[in-house]
């Protein structure tokens, strides 16, 4: 089911009507930004850590969105898996509409509940950027094709992120290599981390994500790459 609203039309989304202004003016600048592990199954010692080390480099991330998308408040974005807020919790002035699978009533502006897999209810180029952090790698591979087709299809640029294979700690669980065994073994693993209720959770390899959006650019933990970030701006080609 798809289910619109605040105005969120099936063909168009009108432009915004806010004069553009220079992106520094747009970096993050929440006091508290949200808290990842707010709703942690085990909260403790290693969700609060992890909380703090997360907060740092979610706002590192969207200073380097801006710096890589030149996105400004007439940049017509779709934030596909937004949850509450997405996007919008680091940069309110930007025109976003959201995209989520659940319902979300309290979501601060235009909103889609669709499944992007299925298809999305934009035109062909609707948007100028498609953003979309930390989702992809919750979607089963056989359908991650599909759902990255109608993120290029509907938007002219993108920006994704997913955490990265190759970091030794999985990021949702926050268990050592747990994202390394087979699920036959990572699923009793599982009820040692922090999330909780199971999820078969496959983080993405660099080549993957390579397939799916353009080479990728790695976000960095020491010498680590924790994350893999694919952009394309708007104004290429």
């Amino acid at each position: 089911m798809i289910q619109c609203t605040e105005g969120v039309r099936r063909r168009s989304i009108a432009s915004p009507t806010a004069p553009r202004r220079e992106n520094a003016l747009l970096v993050p600048h929440l006091e508290r930004p949200p808290d990842v592990y707010a709703t942690a199954a085990r909260p403790g010692l290693r969700t609060r850590l992890a909380s703090r080390l997360a907060a740092r480099a979610r706002a590192r991330r969207h200073v380097r969105f801006f710096a890589l998308t030149d996105a400004t408040p007439a940049t017509r974005i779709v934030d596909v898996g937004c949850g509450p807020l997405g996007l919008r919790a680091f940069a309110p002035d930007l025109h976003v509409t959201g995209v989520d699978l659940s319902p979300r009533p309290d979501y601060p502006g235009p909103f889609v509940q669709a499944d992007a897999t299925q298809g999305l209810p934009f035109a062909d180029g609707e948007f100028d950027l498609a953003y979309c952090s930390s989702v992809i790698e919750h979607i089963a591979p056989e359908r991650r094709e599909a759902f990255a087709g109608e993120l290029r299809r509907v938007a002219r640029g993108w920006f994704v992120q997913t955490p990265a294979f190759s970091f030794p700690v999985e990021p949702h669980a926050l268990l050592p290599g747990a994202h390394w065994l087979p699920p036959a073994l990572r699923r009793p693993y599982w009820r040692l981390g922090v999330a909780g209720e199971w999820e078969d959770i496959a983080l993405l390899r660099r080549n993957e994500m390579a397939a799916l959006f353009g080479e990728p650019v790695a976000e960095r933990a020491g010498p680590l790459a924790k994350s893999w970030i694919s952009v394309r701006s708007p104004g290429r080609g």
